[in-house]
């Protein structure tokens, strides 16, 4: 028996890296697995058994520190999240619905906005407005297009000794950045769909890349998430400013919603919290509570 951690699934395959000579060793999971519901995931560390490179069985998944359902992976250190200033447009509901999953996971979220270089004078104002916004929230955004290099060298740094997940909508730049950050990688990209004016799945599966003295994975993009396994009751908890304007509440058990001497309305009506975000946050409350009565 020996430690490794999955650094790819495929096709019903884990490859487990091991600890010691760091050498992949093709696994599948152990047969009861599916009994106990243990689903392996890459970012797992594992004890696993292997005749050799292509024979190897994993026999037990390590507790996780934490672990993302889209893209599902585990241990975790932080999460780059890709959004385009443009093919895909720009969409802030999509991005703080990626960021309460990214909270509620405890892995430390920044925010990189590519494609800055195909916008507008008047959109790219606009879209820089929202990433002050995003910071002032607490937030680290980046700026970034993978075309003319803009941008790019700000985010090398930020990988080294962590395991970084890069998430986005399809289309959005993920592969392209990192192909431009590190060519030697040469990862797959595709253009926009002109029809349905959103990328194509160009990534196909989640795989660990060695990044300089970091990981980095880049996985397939989503163009839609749900809130299984987030209440209704803790939402506030996930957007940073509701939480620190929470305790100046009326009511301890306030949802921010329609009780009286709310803290967190009166910094919407101030404007110390942005209209939009708040907007998202009650659409997203609502949501989970339709969620809830359905399942």
């Amino acid at each position: 028996m020996a430690d490794g951690r999955i650094i790819k699934a495929l096709s019903g395959f884990y490859y487990v890296q091991d600890e010691a000579n760091k050498e992949i060793y093709q696994c599948r999971g152990r047969g009861n697995f599916r009994k106990r519901k243990i689903t392996p995931l890459v970012g797992d560390f594992v004890v696993y058994e292997a005749e050799n490179k292509t024979d190897g069985y994993i026999l037990e998944v390590n507790e996780r520190e934490n672990e993302l359902v889209r893209p599902p992976i585990a241990n975790v250190d932080q999460a780059f999240l890709v959004f385009s200033a443009t093919q895909p447009t720009f969409n802030t509901q999509l991005l703080d619905k990626f960021l309460v999953h990214i909270e509620a996971s405890d892995i430390k979220a920044i925010i990189c906005i590519s494609k800055i270089d195909l916008v507008s004078e008047t959109e790219e104002n606009e879209i820089l407005a929202y990433a002050e916004n995003y910071r002032d929230i607490g937030y680290d955004v980046l700026v970034s297009s993978a075309q003319s290099l803009s941008g790019v060298s700000e985010i090398e740094p930020h990988f080294q000794e962590k395991v970084t997940v890069f998430a986005g909508q399809s289309g959005v730049g993920k592969s392209s950045l990192l192909n431009a950050i590190k060519p030697e990688l040469d990862l797959d990209t595709s253009d926009i769909s002109t029809h349905l004016g959103r990328g194509k799945h160009t990534t196909r599966h989640v795989e660990l890349i060695p990044f300089g003295s970091g990981l980095v994975a880049d996985t397939p993009g989503f163009s839609s998430l749900d809130f299984r396994g987030i209440e209704a009751d803790d939402l506030w908890l996930y957007f940073p400013e509701i939480r620190d304007k929470s305790n100046e509440c009326k009511f301890r058990a306030c949802t921010h919603q329609a009780e009286p001497g709310c803290a967190v309305k009166d910094a919407v009506e101030s404007e110390e919290i942005k209209a939009y975000r708040y907007d998202h946050y009650s659409s997203f409350f609502q949501e989970i509570k339709d969620q809830k009565r359905r399942y």
